[in-house]
């Protein structure tokens, strides 16, 4: 499955069902508290992760990662939930934009908030806030196991985002949770198609096995 076709699927199932699938599956990967800068924005791609630390005495900067992010990939940065200080701004959603640049998740916040929304590029934080991360953060390490809200996120594992916020699915089982979450979205059209045809809701639901759908897989 090529990486665009599979972003597209991943889109277009979207994220409930797909933290559905986690959940039947066993697999935590629910990234709560990280939300679009605007509820339209969406996306999904191969992670690019990045650690940031607090500068101490060696001081070092909070983006010059970005020159090695691959287009298509997503931004993912553990900054610890911080709110007082920005590790993602105007400069590098602009060069992230010009690159191909997927989207960028941020355990912490962002900052220049109308370039991204006027740019349509997707950037998902805990918040936005004006004080710049210089001098007080800096990306300590690239492409190393990260925490997105207590999410253990590998490289090359897949994050998705949309309204309903971000999931991060291990890049082995990506097309298992895909297949269980599409499984989902078609049963829910049915039940809502059949509600509208005037069956009763805990019929369409039965008949659909739509519980078992939802229902942890046990060995």
């Amino acid at each position: 499955m090529g990486g665009d076709s599979l972003a597209m699927r991943l889109n277009a199932v979207g994220v409930t069902a797909l933290s559905d699938a986690l959940d039947r599956l066993a697999i935590a990967g629910q990234a709560i508290g990280l939300v679009p800068v605007a509820r339209e924005m969406k996306f999904a791609g191969p992670a690019f992760t990045v650690r940031m630390l607090p500068v101490g005495l060696t001081g070092g900067s909070v983006g010059d990662y970005i020159d090695d992010v691959p287009a298509g990939a997503v931004v993912a940065i553990d900054n610890d939930g911080i709110m007082d200080q920005t590790v993602w701004g105007d400069i590098l959603t602009y060069v992230a934009h010009a690159k191909g640049i997927a989207a960028t998740v941020i355990d912490g916040v962002c900052r220049d908030s109308d370039r991204c929304v006027s740019l349509n590029y997707p950037v998902f934080a805990r918040g936005v806030t004006m004080q710049t991360g210089k001098d007080r953060a800096t990306a300590d390490t690239c492409n190393a196991a990260v925490q997105l809200a207590r999410v253990r996120v590998e490289p090359g594992d897949w994050l998705v985002g949309d309204a309903d916020g971000v999931v991060s699915i291990p890049a082995s089982r990506v097309a298992e949770v895909l297949a269980i979450a599409e499984k989902i979205e078609v049963a829910e059209n049915a039940i809502m198609a059949a509600v509208a045809g005037g069956k009763r809701l805990d019929e369409a639901r039965r008949d659909l096995g739509y519980h078992a759908l939802q229902t942890r897989i046990t060995e």
